[in-house]
């Protein structure tokens, strides 16, 4: 053994829990899956969405969920099973009203993501893949967030937490506690994680417009190359589909008749 061998942090993530058969999934969810395949040309196409709406209603990938999409959109459960095992996304157990995540891959560790897991984990007196015992909230190790421009960060039921410290941590983890309303920097006023599972499958709460559209270090290159006189290209207008509209349009066509 060399000591450089690849170490994954998910050994334990585990099968789906076949002995807790307990399920909320209605016929109305079972129509609402059923809406969920017709929106592609491949229905099994619909598996992920699907998924995540199982987890809306019953907290986590159920036999009963796994089942349903078997059924709805003919596959088999082995099928359903091996993709909801293999994404981190869906979880194989009931967890917290709010599932904390903390980024702790490449700049994120260089930034301190090792320190402010292990702070969340010390504050909470769960690991990583638990729950507390009130199933207030849920921890998570996660793998990168795409939001290097803002490490380290953190995650509350996906949505985004920039720039975390110690200190911060601290003042996230006591709202939650308590029942506060937390917004994120960059997103959504904080709901529960069920509640942001079913927006993943595609049924809008309404609040897509909540915060900004992009932080301010995102924007930082565009800001300063402004500063320094560079502007968007114009941009051309499109060609005319027919010849009629070409003769009509001339101008707007390359080499056409001005």
């Amino acid at each position: 053994m060399s000591g450089h061998e690849f170490q994954s942090w998910f050994p334990d993530s585990g099968h789906i829990d076949y002995d807790d058969a307990s399920t909320n999934i209605t016929e109305t969810t079972l129509d609402e899956m059923r809406s969920i395949a017709a929106r592609y040309p491949q229905a099994r196409s619909a598996l992920l969405p699907m998924l995540h709406l199982v987890q809306s209603v019953d907290g986590r990938v159920s036999p009963a969920g796994v089942q349903a999409c078997a059924d709805i959109l003919g596959i088999t459960t082995a099928q359903v099973s091996g993709v909801a095992t293999f994404y981190t996304m869906y979880r194989r157990r009931p967890g917290g009203r709010n599932h904390v995540g903390v980024c702790t891959t490449a700049l994120c560790a260089v930034m301190g993501g090792d320190q402010l897991l292990d702070r969340v984990s010390h504050r909470l007196g769960i690991h990583e893949g638990e729950t507390t015992a009130d199933g207030a909230i849920s921890l998570e190790r996660l793998e990168c967030n795409a939001a290097c421009d803002f490490a380290p960060v953190m995650m509350v039921n996906w949505e985004f937490f920039d720039n975390m410290d110690p200190a911060k941590v601290d003042e996230l983890l006591d709202a939650l506690s308590s029942g506060q309303s937390v917004q994120s920097p960059r997103g959504a006023t904080i709901t529960s994680w069920q509640e942001a599972e079913r927006v993943l499958a595609g049924f809008p709460d309404g609040r897509a417009d909540e915060g900004p559209a992009a932080g301010e270090a995102s924007l930082l290159g565009l800001k300063v190359a402004r500063e320094h006189g560079w502007h968007a290209p114009d941009v051309p207008p499109p060609v005319p589909a027919s010849g009629e509209a070409a003769a009509t349009e001339g101008s707007a066509v390359p080499g056409g008749a001005k």
